[in-house]
């Protein structure tokens, strides 16, 4: 009698037989590394590029056997830049975070002339010799850019494996000779820094700021993610150039707030990286006045333009979740507390249960309801959390479909609704969803974005290294 093959046996056994015979997955990058057509929605065509700014995606073939695929990231401006970066909260970082944390303490956030970043290999928990090679790329770009300590360094892929440093160092040089400023230039360097990604994530806009309203400026940021991303920060790399004068005195708490609403508002797998680092830097090339205040009008506005434009960044790390095939914004409302609501929140968002019942179209509003009533329980040995009230009575729950058509109420004031599974079932078959909670306790908010699990995401974290 042949051996019993569970249904789950079934569908992973098919899914390695299809990868090996056809050389595919379901969610993930094609092997030829091919871009998804669902995903192509999301590439720009054209940009509109900040001014001073130059960048370049060069192949050094990081790992062995990439060939053909850009791995080494410059970005460099033209004169010194106001620059801060916000970094991982995991104990075990990475050389490059280590490094890249002093020279900016170092340089007061300013002075920054360039970021180096290699794909292919995190260079995360390789002790002094990382750290070594980590100041080696630095000392490197600094010698190709004619300066002194103005080059910070990222690195992402693969934990626990040093660098083949002396392969990137003798292409530093290659990456300066093709940089350029067209957008071409700024897709592959956004390629560059992609590992699992299925696609390069590029924005670019132009805005004003209040004192100087006839002065247009400019901002564009890539980003990398697609797995163990989650906050403080996620397993993800961003750089966000823009040529409007910000003083080094308030880059980083523009950056901070910005970073708090967007990076570190997602979550994809409950995992927080080594290596995860974002970068702000401003070269004031396109003049006026320069923002020197917290308490300005022009700090206030460019503060909401980093914001707005980082969380559009860190959605599409969200879109392009490993193996995901939704997007979805879970908001917590009526909260007594925004602390409260943000843990709320992301207790749902990153609930296996929730992100299972999402990607097999099931209205299971009850994992929903039950990730809420834990999510404030305080662990063994910590003081009572009182950030926000949950009572049961007062808190409702909601889909809300992103066609416009009216919300579908699952439980009102605690009191469970008739379901109309025939209409719950079409709202979960877009790939867009919004999860609604109201906890009826107060009036502070919270948003999270995330996605579902399906089977393939375990697929591409099963062989990660193979």
């Amino acid at each position: 009698m042949a051996p019993y093959v569970s249904r789950y046996q079934a569908v992973s056994q098919f899914g390695q037989l299809k990868a090996k015979v056809l050389g595919t997955r379901f969610y993930s990058a094609p092997v030829d590394g091919s871009i998804p057509a669902a995903k192509r929605k999301y590439i720009p065509t054209s940009g509109t590029y900040p001014r001073g700014f130059k960048v370049s995606g060069t192949i050094v073939g990081v790992k062995p056997k990439n060939t053909t695929k850009p791995d080494l990231a410059f970005i460099t401006s033209d004169t010194p830049c106001a620059a801060a970066a916000v970094f991982t909260k995991n104990k075990f970082q990475a050389a490059p975070v280590t490094f890249s944390r002093a020279l900016l303490q170092e340089r007061n956030n300013s002075g920054i002339r360039g970021v180096l970043i290699n794909s292919g290999c995190a260079n995360a928990v390789t002790g002094r010799g990382g750290l070594e090679d980590a100041q080696a790329m630095g000392a490197e770009a600094d010698r190709i850019l004619a300066d002194s300590k103005a080059t910070i360094v990222m690195s992402t892929g693969v934990i626990g494996q040093r660098l083949p440093i002396q392969k990137i160092l003798s292409n530093v040089s290659k990456a300066y000779e093709g940089l350029g400023d067209t957008h071409k230039h700024w897709l592959t360097c956004a390629t560059a820094i992609c590992t699992t990604d299925t696609f390069p994530k590029l924005i670019s806009r132009k805005f004003t700021l209040p004192s100087s309203p006839s002065v247009e400026y400019s901002i564009a940021g890539t980003t990398k993610g697609a797995g163990m991303i989650h906050p403080n920060m996620a397993t993800l790399l961003g750089v966000i150039a823009t040529d409007a004068p910000i003083s080094p005195a308030v880059i980083h708490p523009a950056l901070k707030y910005a970073a708090d609403r967007s990076f570190n508002s997602i979550t994809i797998d409950g995992d927080t990286s080594t290596n995860d680092t974002v970068a702000l830097l401003a070269n004031g090339a396109a003049g006026g006045k320069t923002v020197t205040t917290e308490d300005s009008a022009d700090f206030n506005a460019f503060r909401d333009v980093v914001t707005d434009f980082a969380i559009d960044l860190a959605k599409l790390i969200v879109r392009d979740g490993e193996g995901a095939t939704k997007f979805v914004t879970i908001r917590v409302t009526e909260s007594s507390s925004e602390e409260g609501a943000r843990k709320i929140a992301s207790t749902i968002a990153r609930s296996p249960l929730v992100k299972t019942a999402l990607y097999g179209k099931d209205a299971n509003w009850g994992r929903i309801l039950c990730a809420t009533g834990y999510s404030l329980i305080s662990e063994p040995g910590e003081p009572i959390n009182e950030v926000a009230e949950i009572t049961p009575e007062k808190t409702s729950v909601s889909f809300i479909p992103t066609d416009g058509s009216r919300e579908l109420k699952l439980l009102v004031n605690g009191e469970p609704e008739a379901v109309d599974e025939a209409r719950a079932a079409e709202i979960l078959k877009h790939e867009d969803l919004e999860i609604l909670v109201r906890l009826g306790t107060g009036t502070k908010a919270a948003t999270y974005w995330t996605c579902d699990y399906s089977h393939e995401y375990i697929t591409i974290n099963g062989d990660y290294r193979t």
